[in-house]
């Protein structure tokens, strides 16, 4: 069999990442710092913004498969996905400014009701954004192996994009001399990102080339239940996510549990202190050392292993770890509590991290063209929107959740770490550690009946793939 010719080079792969880290940016500022927005400065009431955070964040979700289906059916000389990564980026940016913008309310209905259209807007574009950024690894490349690379560097930009904001902010925040966040802090920070966002987005777009052509292809509403229920690859990759929804409320409530469970510190040689909301940037540290090695770890054992074993073995990792490093901080020894204790089990825990984001990237590009093997249609526009669907009502419930565990713990926005109680702190920790421990567990029960990387599927889809691209080089 000839060799595949290489399409995608390292410079390529980390234009495609940057664009990934510019929008999930975005998303990171969102899922850390919405909720303690609402609470310290709107005022909002933390339980019931998890509840409107929760239902339209599944309202807006069912946006997803007719974008979807909006992109399966385009065709654009540019490519698939890329007229609509540029169409979708401004919006998006715009949209997460409007949401840190503090308006004076004149009563609490009208309050909730602007935080709820708001949170509907900002997933729907948030969605035609992410479906076709996220889509863009199946075109780039027929090389399995290279869109393997490609999703390990993208996967590891992408966690650094969602933890960035727990460090952004903080920094904002010195610059401005303020010792918490105020709303000034909080409309410069989503300024600053969404510039961001739209630059990296840019270069994306521009230096990126979709390589795997296809032909338009519209589904029904109908069809499309169809292709989620009849693909069990793709039900596969939904469940995973489903049923892993916890595994980062971390990262949605870190604010919060930043604010609970340490005191202010003082960084030795630079005469600054962080306390309270700016707090995050501890934990985050904390957490983005051992992730980012994961994540770079990931691909490396997933080619020596398959994406199936590497991910049931960090996922046993992760479960035992988290949820024994919660029950020694609820019922061991105190120093568990202590800054060091804390950093440590940042340090341990998020290794657990890696295979999260690189798992469903792999396996749903691996779908996308064994879909197409076995009906000869290709879909990406539908089976990432059903990625995007699961990532998102994932989401939804791990804010929900993580937010309300946080609200019923009795905390609140404006309270200081001398009004915290240890009820409180082991309630916010069950949320912080517990959950996604738990969360991982339950993830790997799907993940026990996936079959794309077995040795004799692979020849078969490497075989197809080979002869395709063959036939679009003859023409």
């Amino acid at each position: 069999m000839e060799k595949q010719k290489k399409t995608l080079t390292f410079g390529k792969i980390l234009i495609y990442s940057v664009g990934i880290f510019g929008i999930q940016l975005l998303v990171g500022y969102i899922n850390t710092y919405q909720s303690q927005f609402y609470t310290s400065v709107l005022a909002a009431d933390l339980t019931k913004c998890a509840v409107i955070i929760l239902a339209a964040k599944i309202i807006s979700s069912f946006a997803d498969p007719i974008i979807g289906n909006i992109i399966d059916s385009a065709h654009f000389k540019s490519g698939k996905m890329k007229p609509f990564i540029a169409m979708s980026i401004l919006p998006f940016a715009i949209i997460t400014t409007l949401m840190f913008v503090a308006f004076d309310f004149k009563s609490d209905a009208a309050k909730y009701a602007y935080i709820t259209v708001t949170t509907v807007l900002w997933n729907i574009a948030m969605s035609f954004a992410d479906i076709p950024s996220q889509g863009m690894l199946a075109v780039l490349s027929s090389s399995s192996e290279e869109k393997n690379s490609c999703a390990g560097i993208a996967n590891m930009l992408k966690s650094l994009a969602l933890v960035a904001p727990n460090m952004f902010v903080p920094v904002i925040c010195t610059l401005t001399g303020s010792a918490v966040i105020t709303k000034k802090e909080y409309l410069i920070s989503a300024l600053v990102m969404g510039a961001i966002a739209i630059v990296f987005t840019g270069i994306m777009i521009k230096g990126s080339t979709e390589v795997v052509k296809s032909e338009p292809n519209r589904m029904s509403l109908k069809v499309m239940a169809k292709e989620l229920f009849s693909n069990k690859p793709l039900m596969i990759i939904f469940l995973i996510n489903m049923l892993g929804f916890g595994r980062n409320m971390s990262i949605s409530i870190g604010v919060q549990a930043a604010a609970v469970l340490l005191d202010e510190v003082t960084i030795p040689g630079l005469g600054i202190t962080l306390a309270g909301e700016n707090l995050p940037i501890i934990l985050g540290v904390g957490a983005a050392i051992p992730s980012t090695l994961s994540v770079v770890l990931t691909p490396l054992i997933s080619k020596k292993l398959g994406v199936k074993r590497t991910f049931m073995i960090f996922g046993v990792y992760g479960t035992i770890v988290a949820m024994g490093y919660y029950l020694l901080f609820a019922f061991g020894p105190v120093w568990f509590h202590s800054l060091l204790g804390i950093i440590i089990g940042q340090f341990v825990i998020n290794f657990m991290f890696g295979p999260h984001g690189f798992a469903p990237l792999i396996m749903l590009s691996d779908a996308v063209d064994y879909r197409e093997m076995t009906t000869g249609k290709r879909t990406e526009g539908i089976q990432y929107s059903v990625l995007s669907l699961s990532i998102k009502l994932a989401n939804a419930f791990s804010v929900a959740v993580g937010i309300f565990l946080v609200g019923i713990s009795g905390y609140v926005g404006t309270m200081s770490f001398a009004e915290v109680t240890p009820h409180m702190q082991n309630v916010v920790m069950a949320a912080y550690w517990f959950v996604p421990g738990l969360c991982t567990g339950l993830s790997m029960i799907p993940m026990l009946f996936y079959k794309l990387d077995r040795k004799d599927v692979r020849a078969k889809m490497n075989e197809f793939i080979a002869k395709r691209d063959s036939k679009v080089d003859a023409k």
